[in-house]
């Protein structure tokens, strides 16, 4: 898009790095996780441990998604990245991937249920998965009354004794298994998905040759029931890579993490890279990361070196239990390895704990150097350890794998690429939209690999130089850990967010709420998110919007107040969730519309939303001072009224609607709302006042919370609220601050991460800042919990109270920002 404010941007960025360092400050933080493959929210892949080689590869859900780097040096072998798993091969797989047949009774049986002898005659039969049936469940029964029990028989063609044998199973709520009659699994009062158990020597002694039972029970304590299960075999074969490569350092920076290692003779550099700069939206959403390699002779002499990747086709599924298919081919200079479903169903599901199951996977390398292997794994692993290679060609569930053979004695240098193409990405009010490279469908996967292929050297000078002028950037502002915070934060905001092309040509970067709900386009997600597309490119900001605008002004959103969601990933066909937050939605589309205007010196995108941006302020206006019992954000602790720190956002709304009139020349509706404003934040004090602080909630005395929201008043010089309550406010926070962190408010000892960040900015001054910020820099750094990283912790000791993924780290840049805007009139 070329536009006046990105060719700005582009000068600036230019000016800025020729005067950075190419090498950025080594970030010394021990992430949580560290990103490796970060594509989008499908493809988004993580290292869950302090080494590479210490985990198998995970999606950011936590499922597998596989992926095997091993260095043959001189005929001996390293393995650096990933670890092999279990394998596991089906013996009756489950519902969700093969809808399996069963009797059923919602009526308690009599005993011996469970046991093959029993006599189901009189009970239905039933399709798994079992459930209570609606528009989000992927049940094929449904399943009302609260319990439910189920008869799975199994053939067996042979004996099962002295092998491994899993049951895998999905309850919601308790559930209770039973393999052959005796008792397996016995859960207890909880929920869980895809849980895995080993059955006892005991138990698999009795699995013979001819029929089995698996017995079912599930009690549905509220809401929606499910319940699915299955049987499954630990493939025979031992490791092939034990010998685990010696890794001396790691450095996560905003587009790249490297990794050093010692293999014997040699030193090898691995760096994941994804060049993703947000003022160039081709480039952003190019679907290909690079993994790039450089082997170094420490002796100078001369070493065979043989490079292996493997990857599973869990990265194009569901679930590894879905059938898949991988081919090899060549095109242009490159040589390829491709997996995907057999099912092919676009855009067929919806949800949070989901991955992608259309479109294809694919890793890519220099066809004069690379060779394709397609296989089972353990074959695989076998020929390259003799230095043999075997292609097949459209294999069903394989392992594909890539290949790359040459000496050194000095340096070497090479990559392979890694890329997925979703063919379409999102359903945007029921038609489906292609991601925004191939936005005109003129565009191909292997155009995308090309072009990454052809431009590698000029976008890994211009990542190292961007990842450089971003830690000097940051460390300016909030100092060393703070700089590290926002290196880790940068991909994680940006590949939870999926940009498309509106039919009308707007922008629509619509994220996905990673493990909260999976909503598509959540607005109190873009709101703490922002800061990072505002620093960067605010036309992303408006892309974070601009479907809100649409939803309302299409009247296919009729309230008089911002819309929450535009529905479930990656369907956005209206709002799912359950419950509107009528005040903290429309206050955080009109703050961010102003920080918008702000940033580009006009209100013309304001102007263009006009209408529906007047109806949310005069909602703010009559009834945003003492909220009424509804959620904010931060709906995790529930419904309150008389919200202090939402009411200063309501506030700062109304008076970012009086800016944006000022803007656009309309003194007296600016003098209107900006009066309102001043008029309520007087009000505001002295209901909240409470001594040396300011009230979590205007009724209730002994109170506080951070009030973060009036942050804005200092970044946009809105000056509505005395200065000296934000002093006040800092100086009672120092006092209340745990060894993570500053709790959210004093319900709890949790808190939110980037809150803690906009808080922070909120000081006057830099060491007060780092005050704020060093804490979580210690919880993330010490954190037992490895996951990509949490927005919503425990302050009191190092483990997370949920969430993880989410885009809202993207709020980290809010101190960046606020120094940016310090300088805009």
């Amino acid at each position: 898009m070329k536009l006046k404010y990105v060719a700005i941007a582009v000068l600036l960025c230019q000016s800025l790095f020729s005067s950075a360092q190419h090498n950025p400050v080594k970030n010394n933080l021990r992430a949580p996780a560290f990103p490796l493959v970060t594509i989008d929210p499908n493809t988004s892949a993580w290292s869950y441990s302090d080494e590479l080689y210490g985990d198998v590869v995970r999606h950011w859900t936590g499922k597998t998604f596989p992926l095997l780097g091993v260095i043959k040096v001189d005929g001996k072998v390293y393995r650096f990245l990933g670890k092999e798993e279990i394998e596991l091969e089906p013996i009756a797989r489950m519902g969700e991937d093969d809808h399996w047949k069963a009797p059923y009774t919602e009526k308690e049986p009599s005993a011996g249920w469970n046991t093959l002898a029993f006599d189901d005659a009189n009970w239905k039969t039933g399709i798994a998965p079992f459930g209570t049936k609606d528009k989000e469940s992927h049940a094929k029964t449904d399943w009302q009354e609260p319990k439910i029990w189920v008869r799975r028989i199994i053939n067996l063609e042979k004996d099962l004794a002295g092998q491994s044998v899993y049951i895998e199973f999905t309850h919601d709520d308790d559930a209770i298994l039973y393999v052959n009659g005796i008792e397996v699994v016995n859960t207890g009062n909880r929920t869980g998905k895809n849980n895995r158990v080993k059955l006892s020597d005991e138990v698999v002694k009795t699995l013979r040759k001819g029929k089995n039972i698996i017995g079912g029970y599930c009690h549905n304590r509220v809401a929606n029931g499910f319940f699915d299960f299955g049987l499954f075999l630990e493939r025979e074969g031992s490791n092939h890579f034990d010998q685990e490569a010696k890794q001396e350092s790691v450095d996560v920076q905003a587009t790249q993490t490297h990794y050093v290692f010692d293999c014997g003779p040699v030193k090898v550099k691995v760096s994941f890279t994804a060049p993703m700069f947000l003022d160039n939206l081709d480039l952003l959403t190019r679907p290909v990361n690079y993994l790039s390699y450089q082997v170094e002779s420490k002796d100078g002499k001369k070493h065979q070196i043989e490079f292996y990747l493997e990857a599973s086709p869990n990265w194009a599924l569901n679930s590894p239990l879905q059938e898949s298919e991988s081919s090899e081919f060549k095109n242009g200079s490159l040589q390829y390895v491709k997996t995907g479903s057999k099912n092919q169903q676009i855009l067929g599901n919806k949800g949070d704990d989901l991955r992608i199951d259309w479109g294809y996977f694919y890793m890519a390398g220099d066809q004069k150097n690379t060779k394709a292997m397609i296989g089972d794994s353990h074959d695989l692993r076998k020929q390259f350890l003799k230095s043999n290679h075997v292609i097949q060609s459209s294999v069903s569930g394989k392992q594909l794998a890539l290949r790359q053979s040459f000496s050194v004695t000095s340096k070497y240098s090479d990559k392979i690429l890694l890329g997925y193409d979703d063919l379409y990405a999102i359903q945007y009010f029921n038609e489906n939209l292609r991601p925004y490279w191939n936005r005109d469908g003129q565009s191909t996967i292997e155009k995308q690999f090309d072009l990454a292929n052809k431009e590698y050297s000029k976008l890994i000078k211009a990542s190292d130089q961007f990842d450089a002028q971003l830690m000097q950037s940051a460390i300016k502002a909030g100092g060393k850990e703070y700089a590290a915070l926002c290196a880790l934060a940068y991909r994680q905001a940006i590949a939870a967010h999926k940009l498309v092309k509106a039919p009308n040509g707007d922008l629509l970067l619509l994220s996905k709420e990673n493990d909260s709900n999976g909503s598509i386009g959540t607005v109190d997600i873009t709101y703490p998110s922002a800061p990072l597309f505002l620093y960067y490119n605010p036309e992303l900001a408006k892309g974070l919007m601009n479907f809100i605008f649409y939803y309302s002004e299409s009247n296919k959103w009729t309230k008089p107040f911002a819309a929450h969601d535009v529905g479930t990933y990656p369907i956005a066909n209206g709002q799912t969730y359950g419950g509107d937050m009528p005040v903290e939605e429309s206050g955080n589309m009109l703050i961010l519309t102003y920080a918008i205007a702000k940033a580009e010196g006009n209100a013309a995108y304001a102007k263009k939303h006009w209408k529906v941006l007047s109806t949310w302020v005069d909602y703010l206006v009559e009834k945003g001072l003492d909220p009424e019992n509804q959620l904010c954000t931060d709906d995790f602790a529930g419904h309150f009224a008389h919200n202090a720190n939402l009411s200063i956002k309501a506030i700062l709304g109304i008076a970012s609607y009086g800016y944006l009139a000022e803007m656009m020349g309309d003194q007296q509706t600016a003098d209107k709302y900006l009066n309102q404003a001043k008029s309520m934040a007087k009000k505001w004090k002295t209901m909240a006042q409470d001594g040396d602080h300011y009230k979590l909630t205007f009724d209730q005395s002994g109170t506080w919370s951070q009030k973060y929201n009036m942050v804005w008043d200092k970044i946009l010089k809105m000056k509505i609220f005395d200065e000296d309550i934000r002093t006040t406010e800092i100086k009672y926070y120092l006092t209340k601050q745990n060894i993570y962190g500053l709790p959210l408010d004093n319900r709890q000892q949790y808190t939110k991460t980037d809150w803690i960040s906009w808080t922070a900015t909120m000081a006057d001054d830099k060491e007060t800042f780092e005050k704020f910020i060093s804490p979580v820099y210690r919880f993330m750094n010490e954190t037992v919990d490895r996951v990509p990283m949490s927005d919503w912790i425990y302050t009191d000791k190092p483990k997370r109270s949920g969430f993880k993924a989410r885009s809202v780290v993207g709020g980290y840049f809010i101190k960046m920002l606020a120094e940016k805007m310090e300088k805009v009139k």
